[in-house]
């Protein structure tokens, strides 16, 4: 090997060229490089290239290559780095480039990127170098040659630092949903003792984008009192006076059970306390469904909106009771649109372990999944979380699985993991939030005193769209 041959060792952080006359024919360089839904996502945005084929997984199932690729021009480009980096480096003049495109690129595929010298033109101090892509199968994706003209003066420099690039969604999820959403019609929604402002802000904000006619049920000199304080207007909002919380969630269950309203609204009461009027509600406003949560989330980091559930209300689920929060998740997921959602029952490891209760409900809910006792998706468990959202985790892992990477659903062990998997996704992921609780025969809205102005909107526009879903299809 020539004692120039590539860049300094990366510690040393220097990136440094072979002169013409350094290199003789036969001299190869190569990078390894595994692509990410994110790579896509971003030579979409820096191309203007948003074929659907690469970024839309609906459209792109349905095509011969059964599911999204990169661009082929992403690959092209990594042949480009090698040549600009590693052979000849830095000084490098690119004239030149043929390719031929045989295999697809696909999330989670591993390619190594090789440049050879073919021939040597020492009169005009030029290469030609034969280009190949191979995926981790060995199999050639990308052939084709190079010409350069290569540096004759050693060029040594510090490599460059890269600033960090972060995907987001352009902030665009929140009015995308709304403007989804409003066409529908507003709904009539029980806003459950909102005597703070926070919850009647919520309720009002939700008024004016045109998602709800709110019915305040609390007592009224405490909404009132609430509104004057925040100086927020009621004119014209109606209000179901009624003594305490606990009378204010047992109206608000009995507005429900009576079709008098489509939708409840936690406002400034415990949980627990609209839970209970609602799981002592009679069958107008039950399911044989357990009450589930579901928290709809969109973060940079992930290429798709999915669900993490439950999260907020069943603390310790038996496998009957996963069973049903499985079930409501599929429901949400094709309220939003996905056809055949992709449920990841998740665990800390991927395989059975008779120690670990989790993998042991994985392993039977995709069994009842197989025998169709659960209905409407595509189920695998037990997967850890990374293999779950990643494609590269899972074929580093040997998973073989149609949900692997690639989840619509996150079904968590218990509350305490999903709580704080949602929090950390949240707080720490910048991830777009929506929470909702389904199971009974209308979707309920449970907010946090902690929640943002946009979530407790976009959960309002999730039950407008479970209720006009539920008009013609009830639960």
């Amino acid at each position: 090997m020539h004692p120039h041959d590539g860049p300094a060792p990366a510690g040393l952080g220097l990136i440094r060229n072979r002169t013409f006359d350094e290199i003789a024919v036969g001299d190869s360089a190569s990078i390894q490089r595994t692509l990410t839904a994110q790579d896509i996502q971003l030579f979409a945005v820096l191309s203007g290239d948003v074929n659907p084929q690469h970024l839309d997984a609906e459209f792109a199932a349905s095509t011969r290559f059964h599911g999204v690729i990169a661009h082929g021009m992403w690959g092209a480009a990594l042949i480009s780095a090698v040549l600009g980096t590693r052979l000849p480096g830095p000084g490098t003049v690119y004239l030149a480039q043929s390719l031929k495109f045989l295999r697809p690129v696909r999330v989670g595929d591993t390619l190594t990127v090789a440049v050879t010298v073919a021939a040597r033109d020492e009169a005009k101090k030029r290469l030609t170098l034969a280009c190949t892509c191979v995926n981790q199968a060995g199999e050639a994706v990308i052939e084709g040659e190079a010409a350069v003209l290569a540096p004759t003066e050693r060029i040594e420099r510090p490599a460059a630092t890269l600033p960090e690039v972060r995907m987001s969604a352009g902030g665009d999820g929140l009015p995308r949903l709304l403007a989804h959403v409003r066409p529908m019609g507003a709904i009539r929604i029980a806003v459950v003792h909102p005597c703070d402002a926070l919850s009647l802000g919520g309720a009002l904000d939700a008024r004016d984008a045109g998602l709800i006619e709110p019915v305040l049920v609390g007592p009224r000199a405490k909404v009132e009192a609430a509104a004057k304080a925040a100086g927020l207007d009621l004119a014209g909002v109606e209000v179901e006076d009624v003594p305490h919380s606990h009378a204010a969630a047992a109206r608000a269950a009995e507005l429900a059970g009576q079709g008098r309203v489509e939708a409840l609204m936690k406002g400034s009461l415990h949980t627990d306390e609209l839970m209970g009027a609602v799981l002592q509600a009679d069958a107008h406003l039950r399911t044989k469904r357990r009450l589930s949560h579901c928290f709809l989330m969109q973060t940079p980091a992930y290429p798709r909106p999915f669900i993490i559930t439950d999260a907020a209300i069943n603390i310790a689920p038996t496998l009957e009771e996963k069973a049903d929060i499985v079930r409501n998740a599929i429901e949400l997921a094709h309220a939003i649109g996905v056809a055949q959602p992709r449920v990841a029952i998740l665990a800390a490891v991927e395989t059975v372990n008779p120690r670990m209760a989790a993998t042991l409900d994985a392993a039977a809910l995709c069994k009842m999944a197989e025998r169709g006792q659960i209905a409407g998706g595509v189920l695998d468990g037990p997967l850890a979380f990374d293999n779950a959202v990643s494609a590269v985790a899972a074929r580093v892992k040997g998973i073989e699985s149609p949900v692997a990477g690639q989840a619509d659903v996150l079904v968590v062990p218990d509350l305490e993991s999903g709580n704080m998997l949602a929090k950390q996704l949240e707080y720490m992921g910048d991830a777009a939030t929506a929470g909702i609780v389904l199971g009974a025969r209308v979707p309920i809205v449970l907010t946090s005193r902690a929640d943002a102005r946009d979530t407790r909107m976009a959960s309002c526009a999730i039950a407008v769209l479970l209720a006009h879903r539920w008009r013609t299809s009830p639960p």
